[in-house]
């Protein structure tokens, strides 16, 4: 088994919607010229990434990693990385990692000082970023608006 990580292009977005739907399968669908037009706001923003990793030519699995410029730690910006899912039927196979590992090697070539993420409140999530080397150093908030 392949599996390569790249950035992601705007062919890819038909294969990314399935992945985004089985992290939040309550969402509505997300109709296609709505997509589009968010793809075209999110390819225009800088230090902005989409990764896909494929498995041998199928898309498996996606982190969506944005560069933020920081006046703190010298200048040095930190790496956020959100919307981290992988297929069902490709979890457990090393895509998750090989994911991580590419978001992680992102903000080292941006000279980032950190990769900052957010994990659900669930045990075996909390252990694969913990695996991925990955330490849970902060007590997160949300507010989410309606």
């Amino acid at each position: 088994m392949k599996i390569t990580v790249r950035s992601a292009s705007e062919d890819d977005l038909s294969a990314l919607l399935p992945l985004y739907r089985e992290l939040n399968p309550d969402d509505a669908p997300l109709p296609q010229a709505s997509a589009g037009a968010i793809w075209t706001a999110i390819s225009k923003q800088q230090g902005r990434t989409i990764l896909i990793a494929e498995v041998d030519g199928s898309v498996a699995g996606t982190a969506d990693c944005i560069v933020m410029p920081n006046l703190t730690r010298g200048g040095r910006p930190i790496l956020f990385v959100e919307n981290v899912v992988v297929a069902g039927s490709f979890q457990r196979r090393g895509v998750g990692r090989r994911l991580m590992a590419a978001a992680v090697q992102l903000g080292e070539s941006a000279d980032c000082y950190k990769v900052q993420l957010l994990a659900a409140d669930d045990e075996y999530v909390h252990t694969f970023y913990e695996a991925c080397g990955f330490k849970a150093m902060a007590r997160g908030f949300r507010r989410y608006i309606a």
